[in-house]
């Protein structure tokens, strides 16, 4: 048995070392039982992230580097990852140190005949009080969207059989997300709790931009959802349009010295002007999103490869 681990990295110059050191002396101390493999995928960082990665693939020939021309996010970056691991399990977890490697045991343990993935949950998580809002607001849209189980904790923390990996990377859609694909291919996936690391060096680089973006691939790539409820709220102004048409006739027919206030007119074109832009924004989204498709816009680019191990 092999297990490929997945690890995007972002501005980690600083600590990535003692990261890769952490794994492997817990692959060589909990995991002999198990080949290895370690997928490094440098999302176009702006230190010497990849000179680091790439002397320690050149060190050691079981360290995969790989270097994305654009920085396309951390699931883009997943999905570059996956391509290259050909372990029999795949693990995902983050560069920076919080995700503990001798939890990993813990994780793949779990992997069985009635579970095809397993997420690491945390009892206390040592994120940033901005990152665990995110983390809050991708689980609200999980559940209402994608229909993930309210008990499932979703983290970045995971590990997978092969067959779910070789189903989700052929997805070559230019926004993937990986919860949704997961979901779309199993529900055998369960929690294992496990301890969380707080961060030693620098900060997290999860910001508002990167929750949105995260947001919006789930958003629009893998649910009809949002459309049903444009259309709801479309259907609703469109009734409360009628009822105030109904309600200035009669008082133009049973109060004719009255003039109708501008104010309530303009407030009334403001409102419905607003719902309109929004649902036609809504709708540009996914016309927009399926145009790049179309045009194959890339999933990701990849500049580099070291010790390069794609599966054919």
């Amino acid at each position: 048995m092999k297990i490929s681990y997945v690890i995007p990295c972002y501005n980690s110059e600083l600590f990535i070392n003692r990261t890769i050191d952490n794994l492997i002396n817990t692959i060589n101390m909990d995991l002999q039982e198990y080949d290895y493999q370690i997928v490094l995928v440098n999302d176009c960082s702006k230190d010497k992230t990849f000179m680091k990665i790439k002397k320690l693939s050149l060190e050691n020939k079981k360290i995969v580097a790989i270097d994305l021309a654009k920085n396309f996010g951390q699931h883009n970056a997943i999905m570059a990852g996956l391509k290259y691991s050909t372990g029999d399990i795949i693990v995902c977890m983050d560069d920076d140190g919080q995700t503990k490697p001798s939890e990993i045991k813990k994780i793949i343990s779990a992997l069985d005949e009635d579970c095809d993935v397993v997420y690491a949950k945390y009892d206390f998580k040592k994120h940033s009080l901005f990152r665990n809002f995110g983390s809050r607001v991708n689980d609200f849209m999980a559940v209402k969207l994608l229909n993930k189980p309210k008990s499932l904790y979703v983290s970045s923390f995971f590990a997978m059989k092969k067959y779910i990996k070789d189903e989700i990377i052929t997805y070559d859609n230019p926004y993937p997300y990986i919860i949704g694909l997961i979901l779309r291919t199993t529900n055998k996936i369960k929690n294992v709790t496990v301890i969380h690391e707080k961060r030693a060096v620098g900060k997290s680089n999860y910001n508002l931009r990167k929750l949105i973006s995260l947001l919006m691939n789930g958003f629009t790539n893998f649910s009809v959802r949002p459309l049903r409820i444009a259309l709801i709220f479309a259907c609703l102004f469109s009734i409360l349009a009628v009822v105030f048409v109904i309600v200035f006739l009669i008082n133009k027919f049973t109060n004719p010295n009255v003039p109708l206030g501008w104010t309530s007119i303009t407030i009334i074109n403001l409102v419905i002007g607003a719902v309109i832009t929004f649902l036609l924004g809504l709708i540009g989204e996914y016309v927009g999103r399926i145009y790049m498709a179309i045009n194959n816009n890339p999933q990701y680019v990849i500049r580099e490869v070291v010790n390069e191990t794609k599966e054919e």
